[in-house]
């Protein structure tokens, strides 16, 4: 056994996409920030990750400062998404699926469960 660990995948251009994007809470276009979500999910081994250590790039939102800033200081991440009644892993996984075009990129936010 190992204790080798993965480097953590970082995608410059796909975080420029997310932030163009609109806010994934208030819909706010101007100062969009790109959230990584740090919360995991054993279903698609995406592991948990601390405040140091952020994950892969593809994990990312779109969130304004504004909401970036509440969804923190909330305290706890999932608890926050879970009252907007939104997912942000299945979220996150299908902007990086089309990463790259904001017009998808943008029927994807504004899709409401």
């Amino acid at each position: 056994m190992s204790n080798f660990k993965r480097p953590r995948e970082m995608n410059p251009d796909h975080l420029a996409f997310v932030r163009a994007l609109p806010c994934a809470s208030c819909g706010n276009d101007i100062e969009t920030e790109a959230a990584h979500v740090r919360f995991g999910c054993l279903e698609i081994a995406k592991p948990q990750t601390g405040m140091q250590i952020k994950p892969d790039d593809k994990y990312t939102v779109p969130l304004c400062n504004r909401c970036h800033t509440a969804q923190h200081a909330y305290g706890n991440e999932q608890a926050w998404w879970d009252q907007l009644g939104r997912d942000p892993i299945k979220l996150s996984l299908a902007l990086y699926s089309v990463s790259g075009n904001l017009m998808e990129g943008e029927r994807i936010i504004r899709a409401r469960p």
